[in-house]
């Protein structure tokens, strides 16, 4: 039967996009695999791809049209034998209320191509004669595996199994792993968002205001860090760390990459202090899973990245192993795409630890909220000349930065975030240390 094609969720905070551009038109013929359309999510434009093979037979949803909610239909996809015509009748189908006795569709025969063809079989049910949904593709990848598509769930409309459930299926959650994740996504939900928006523009009546029409972005934003606030018990280890050995290396060392285009700067220094610093505390160097910690390995930091209307986090993955012109190139890189739009999921997703730096801004300290699942974040405030006692007791003058460390409590506890916090202030007070 024909298969819809749904508005992906292209990211985990995803609830709805613009169709930018259609890459295909109706009558095309596509594999899995091949672009289908660009979407624009409330990160970023990106590119759709098809997930089974078949010919476009309808085209649902216009370019350009806003708001597509996921798992809206926005064409439909006819396997080999299918046409136009079946479509009005696949989409007056719908699937069975639990309990109900099947629908009819589930005792229509396959067409021609999907009984003739050897390397699929027929189409699965279960041991109650259920019929399983399931593309032919799938079929004949899940005979060829020797896989039971009535263990697969199925992520195509109405739940049919398609290529890449049964590609996925040996490396699927088991049972188990998604009903640990459930309490989590329930509690997500439940958390309040305050007075209703009627109630709030009561308040001002008579004054006057313009109303700004929320961005996907924006509200992905206000949802995460309300959820934040107000489920991860913050607390928050505040320090002063002098920076003129730190300014003086840094300019030597940009004076020598000068003729390479190389510039150097100091958040380029905090990045590669906090990523030793997690592999010196390794401990501190983990997230928070729900019903469980996860320690990792390398050291993945995020560093937040103001663009219109919002923000990026991107991750440098593994930022310890990295020389300070490559972290200085690649984080270059992240945020002038961050700024764009053009950051894909997997580069802003993951990581253990944010830095925050407002410094740039004059902002002395600040304190900052921490990114789920991290287990911490580092605020940075700009350095500047402050009057300080040197060790022999004489005043002196130094350039100071204060940073605030933000830490999940059900992560890292008081003296595991002193020990990381003053691991980071020793990187960037020694930085040639940090170059052993």
């Amino acid at each position: 039967m024909p298969t819809e094609i749904l508005m992906p969720a292209l990211s985990p905070t995803m609830e709805e996009g613009t169709l930018a551009k259609w890459l295909v038109k109706e009558g095309d013929t596509v594999s899995s695999g091949d672009l289908l359309a660009e979407i624009e999510t409330d990160k970023a434009t990106m590119e759709f791809e098809a997930v089974d093979e078949g010919v476009i037979g309808k085209i649902l949803v216009a370019e350009g049209t806003e708001g597509v909610k996921v798992n809206t239909a926005i064409a439909v996809l006819l396997e080999d034998g299918e046409s136009a015509d079946d479509i009005g009748t696949a989409s007056s189908q719908s699937e069975p209320e639990p309990g109900s006795a099947p629908a009819a569709k589930e005792t229509v025969p396959e067409t021609a191509s999907e009984t003739t063809a050897a390397p699929a079989p027929s189409a699965p049910t279960t041991a109650d004669g259920t019929r399983i949904f399931a593309s032919p593709l799938a079929r004949r990848i899940a005979a060829q595996k020797g896989l039971d598509l009535s263990a697969i769930k199925g992520s195509g409309p109405h739940g049919r199994i398609v290529k890449a459930d049964v590609e996925a299926a040996e490396s699927a959650p088991s049972p188990k792993e998604e009903a640990a994740a459930t309490p989590a996504a329930t509690q997500a939900s439940a958390v309040p968002s305050g007075p209703s928006a009627d109630a709030v523009a009561k308040m001002y009546e008579g004054r006057a205001y313009e109303e700004i029409k929320l961005d996907g972005m924006r509200k992905t934003i206000a949802a995460r860090l309300t959820e934040a606030k107000q489920t991860v018990p913050h607390f928050y280890l505040r320090r002063d760390i002098k920076l003129d050995a730190l300014m003086e290396f840094r300019g030597t060392l940009n004076s020598q990459l000068a003729e390479r285009g190389v510039k150097l700067s100091v958040n380029d220094f905090i990045i590669k202090a906090c990523a030793i610093a997690l592999q010196q505390v390794p401990d501190a160097n983990a997230v928070w899973a729900g019903d469980k910690v996860l320690k990792l390995t390398p050291s993945d930091v995020a560093v937040a990245v103001a663009i219109e209307g919002g923000l990026f986090t991107p991750v440098l993955q593994d930022a310890d192993q990295k020389s300070l012109s490559a972290l200085s190139a690649q984080m270059k890189d992240l945020a002038s795409r961050a700024r764009d739009r053009k950051l894909a999921p997997h580069e802003y997703q993951g990581g253990s630890f944010a830095i925050s730096n407002l410094g740039m801004f004059g902002v002395d300290n600040f304190d900052a909220v921490i990114n789920p699942p991290h287990g911490a974040i580092l605020a940075v405030g700009a350095g500047k000349k402050r009057p300080i006692v040197g060790e022999d007791g004489a005043l002196a003058v130094a350039t100071v930065m204060s940073v605030t460390l933000s830490v999940d409590h059900r992560v890292i506890d008081g003296a595991l975030g002193a020990q990381l916090l003053n691991a980071i202030v020793e990187n960037l007070e020694n930085p040639i240390a940090m170059l052993a």
